[in-house]
């Protein structure tokens, strides 16, 4: 007998099945077997183990019998020290003692994840779907979202996700379309892309902080048939509108529309909405491979690029993270990130829609509202990205900085620097760093409190989740190769790229990419351990210590080389950026001329013009080599963010540091040692090698 969806999928054969981006339909289309396998595996390693274990203690028991228990001490203690002995197994021995406990923990948490995904992946259920049937039918009174002192129930989640989808599909609008989505941060927002989905609507949630060209790009590069945006929003589509030929146009307001309707062809969203039944869709027809959303990267080094998005990995997301941090079904989480990037939008709001968790929802992140609003709405969880981290230090100490009852923070990129400061100021009793891409296979989290690392694989048992640090030129990082012309694995405090391994036969380890398929074929690099394997390349840096901890090191690319050196940016941001209280900060390579490789560079941030470079001068002296030192300085009045923070550097790099293209303040570090004024003098000096660097 076929199943419901089955016999849709049948009835339906012309109806695109969304599968991943580079990934072969017979072998993605496996059902339950994709988690399974890895599970067997698993099962199989722990099943030798007891039985290794068990055969030992019979031998032990056998010979304690007939030769008794002085012997058997005495065998056990040669044995030992014949170990010890042999090498550095001793210390082996050491670093297995100390991180079995950590290796348990995370391994029991992943087994019981991946039995959830077991049961998911054999239902073949959409998001939509475990959202109705594990939390709306479940309790839907369950007050999921607070937004600006309103709350919404997992019901009137539900209704509202199936206005939309009445809508649309009333509209023409069928599975395998893309809508863009251009919203604010708002229970709304979810409520959208959720109900889109119930039709097999791709969203692909577009970050309404772009403007004109990388506006223009994200709409088509997703191959949207229609844009929904925020009315706030209507000057930015209006200036585009001429360039999104065939996308139909929706105006979503809040209350009553401000604009009547039609200026640019756009039609009103909201009353259509209001106008539009609640019955539910039938389901059927949407699978647990099918894609969800289109997420986009954050656009530093160039146009966004849209990462593909399933339901699979939009529930590995979510309920990765929740296993590993041990999340409880009473926890009250808080997030000020944009909606539209899957920390927020996927790692948080999914456990609103997967496991019915309750959210607080801020428009925008503000870091003297931070933990007013987490003690305000009693959060136990909140979550976090680095430059978050660094804002809310810089705020003037205030009683409602430890006035709070959370349990946990959770986010990436703290870094290293600051991390102390940040959980003994705030009173943080448990942070879970974790560290993945959107478009990416590999994702690992820092469960145990460990300062500054993102995560860790097992010594004991590396086997349990494939992922990598391989060798690379940190310059152009590409794979260095080996005689064999495998890739050549880093071994113990030695930083090289982050990967992992490629199966798409188990959901875990499938590569989605990008929408753009020569785009995501840059991210693959293939033949790494073995002759016709594949990994997923992170591009970044990052280096394991001998238990197995994990810490971010830089970007390829970013890092540059200087007196023979290489100078990671990211450490020297951090550390920069502390001496200079807390503002953006940038580190980049300049060239010089006559001098082999770059130079470093800092653009800080002065709008309040107090910045000590007698300060700057003795704390880099202090903190960093020479070779690490900025040797220049640009003070700007702003620098350009990303919606997560992020500043772009790649036209700071551009300009260098001529003082005739750039009106900034510059500096340079003298050969005395203090930071002075770069005049167009001085710049013609060290250009002509009088000036020595």
């Amino acid at each position: 007998m076929c199943s419901a969806k089955e016999q849709v999928a049948q009835q339906n054969g012309d109806i695109e099945s969304n599968y991943p981006v580079g990934s072969d339909k017979a072998q993605v289309g496996r059902g339950a077997s994709r988690s399974v396998a890895f599970l067997r595996r698993l099962c199989l390693i722990t099943f030798k183990i007891i039985l290794v274990v068990g055969l030992l203690a019979v031998v032990v028991g056998i010979l304690w019998y007939f030769m008794g228990l002085t012997f058997v001490v005495q065998l056990a203690i040669v044995a030992l020290v014949a170990f010890l002995a042999a090498g550095r197994g001793y210390r082996w021995f050491y670093v297995a003692l100390m991180t079995l406990p950590r290796d348990i923990m995370a391994v029991t948490r992943y087994l019981l994840f991946l039995l959830s995904v077991r049961r998911i992946s054999k239902g073949n259920k959409s998001v939509a779907e475990i959202f109705k049937e594990d939390v709306v039918q479940k309790n839907p009174n369950k007050v999921l979202f607070i937004f600006e002192g309103k709350e919404w129930t997992a019901g009137q989640i539900e209704d509202y996700s199936n206005r939309v989808a009445n809508l649309f599909k009333s509209h023409g609008f069928r599975k395998g379309d893309a809508v863009g989505l251009m919203l604010e941060n708002r229970p709304e927002f979810v409520c959208i892309w959720l109900g889109l989905s119930k039709v097999g609507i791709i969203t692909a949630l577009i970050n309404h902080n772009l403007r004109q060209n990388s506006l223009v790009h994200s709409v088509t590069i997703a191959k949207c048939q229609a844009l929904i945006f925020g009315e706030d929003f209507m000057d930015a589509v209006r200036e585009i509108a001429g360039s999104l030929s065939g996308v139909r146009l929706y105006n979503w307001s809040e209350s009553e529309p401000r604009y009547p309707g039609g200026e640019i062809g756009e039609r009103n969203l909201s009353p259509l909405l209001a106008d539009s039944p609640t019955s539910p869709l039938p389901l059927d027809g949407i699978n647990f491979h099918d894609r969800l959303l289109y997420i986009y990267t954050s656009g530093t080094t160039g146009l966004p690029k849209a990462a593909v998005i399933t339901n699979a990995r939009y529930f590995f997301l979510a309920g990765a993270i929740s296993y590993q941090a041990w999340f409880k079904k009473n926890d009250v989480f808080y997030t000020p990130l944009p909606l539209y990037h899957t920390a927020g939008g996927a790692m948080c709001i999914g456990q609103a829609i997967v496991y019915g968790a309750t959210i607080v929802i801020r428009k925008k992140f503000s870091a003297s509202s931070y933990f007013q609003d987490i003690s305000k709405f009693n959060c136990t969880i909140s979550q976090y990205i680095g430059e978050m981290c660094r804002y809310l230090l810089a705020t003037p100490k205030k009683p409602t900085d430890t006035q709070h009852k959370l349990r946990m923070v959770f986010g990436n990129g703290l870094r290293p620097q600051i991390w102390k400061d940040f959980v003994e100021r705030f009173n943080i009793s448990k942070v879970v760093e974790f560290y993945g891409a959107t478009e990416g296979n590999a994702n690992i989290a820092n469960v145990d409190n460990t300062v500054g690392a993102i995560g860790f694989v097992s010594r004991i048992l590396p086997q349990v989740y494939p992922i990598s640090i391989i060798k690379v030129d940190r310059a152009t990082g590409e794979p260095i190769r080996g005689a064999n012309g495998l890739c050549i694995p880093c071994k113990a405090d030695e930083p090289g790229v982050f990967v992992g391994k490629i199966n798409p036969n188990n959901p875990a380890r499938t590569y989605l990419g990008y929408v753009n398929e020569k785009e995501s074929e840059k991210k693959v690099v293939r033949d790494v351990f073995a002759r016709g394997d594949s990994a997923f390349i992170s591009g970044d840096i990052v280096v394991a210590d001998e238990f197995g901890y994990l810490y971010f090191k830089d970007r390829t690319g970013d890092t540059f080389r200087w007196k023979g050196e290489n100078v990671s940016t990211s450490e020297v941001e951090g550390v920069v950026s502390n001496i200079v209280d807390y503002k953006d900060c940038v580190i980049y390579g300049v060239q010089v001329f006559g001098s082999e490789g770059r130079a470093g560079m800092a653009a800080i941030v002065d709008q309040q013009n107090n910045l000590d470079l007698n300060k700057l001068t003795e704390g880099v002296k202090k903190s960093l080599p020479s070779y690490a030192r900025p040797l220049f300085v640009r003070v700007l009045n702003e620098m350009e963010l990303t919606g997560t923070f992020k500043m772009k550097k790649l036209d700071l790099q551009k300009e260098g540091f001529d003082p005739s293209i750039i009106r900034d303040k510059l500096y340079y570090l003298s050969p005395e040692g203090v930071y002075e004024p770069l005049t167009e003098e001085a710049f013609a000096q060290i250009q002509s090698g009088k000036i020595r660097l």
